[in-house]
């Protein structure tokens, strides 16, 4: 079970989880850097796509203080909280099909999203 658990707060529950299967590829691409210390998956929700709204993923070793940190089997996951925002009740998950591998977002939230499911729009 995921953790969703800002710095100086007690667990925030339901608001955004990480599936076992993306755990275990964050914690696969982390130990493969050559310096894995402090290395953590930031997922983020920027403006932009051709929905209005894109998911960016990628390796950080910078924490903000306001930065809500997801631990889940050995893995650990940054969001900001304005993405927490528009993350509330999704899953990070890790797909891994014949035609690719990719993180995906499952995400409630999402009103439409477009056919490589990297940007979304809101209700």
């Amino acid at each position: 079970m995921s953790q969703t658990t800002p710095p100086s707060a007690a667990p925030v529950s339901g608001r955004f989880s990480v599936s076992p299967g993306a755990a275990a590829r964050i914690t696969e691409i982390i130990s493969q850097q050559p310096d894995p210390t402090g290395l953590a998956l930031r997922v983020a929700v920027l403006a932009g796509g051709c929905n209005g709204f894109q998911y960016q993923f990628k390796l950080d070793t910078d924490r903000a203080a306001d930065d809500v940190v997801i631990e889940q089997d050995g893995a650990t996951v940054l969001v900001d909280p304005v993405s927490l925002d528009l993350l509330d009740g999704a899953q990070l998950d890790f797909i891994d099909k014949l035609m690719g591998a990719h993180f995906a977002v499952t995400n409630p939230n999402a009103a439409s999203s477009c056919g490589c499911g990297t940007s979304f729009s809101l209700a």
